[in-house]
């Protein structure tokens, strides 16, 4: 893993904890981490990691429109 040092000024109320939630949840909704391993960054379960994404304002389901069209249009054709 890269080692990334942030100077933030103490008069802002922010831990270590959250600064690393904050980069870990901005990197899944990119799509540069994935949940494990972003889940990892954080020192979080994959469970924990995911109950937490909603605070940073970031979705679980990381699906574009098209991406659930597609999905919907495929699960037509199943007859459960």
């Amino acid at each position: 893993m890269k080692t990334l040092i942030l100077n933030i000024p103490k008069t802002v109320d922010f831990d270590d904890k959250e600064a690393r939630m904050a980069i870990a949840a901005r990197l899944f909704e990119k799509g540069k981490l994935s949940l494990g391993q972003a889940a990892e960054v954080v020192g979080m379960s994959k469970r924990e990691f995911m109950e937490n994404l909603s605070s940073f304002g970031v979705s679980l389901f990381n699906y574009s429109p098209s991406d659930l069209d597609r999905d919907f249009e495929n699960a037509k054709g199943y007859n459960l």
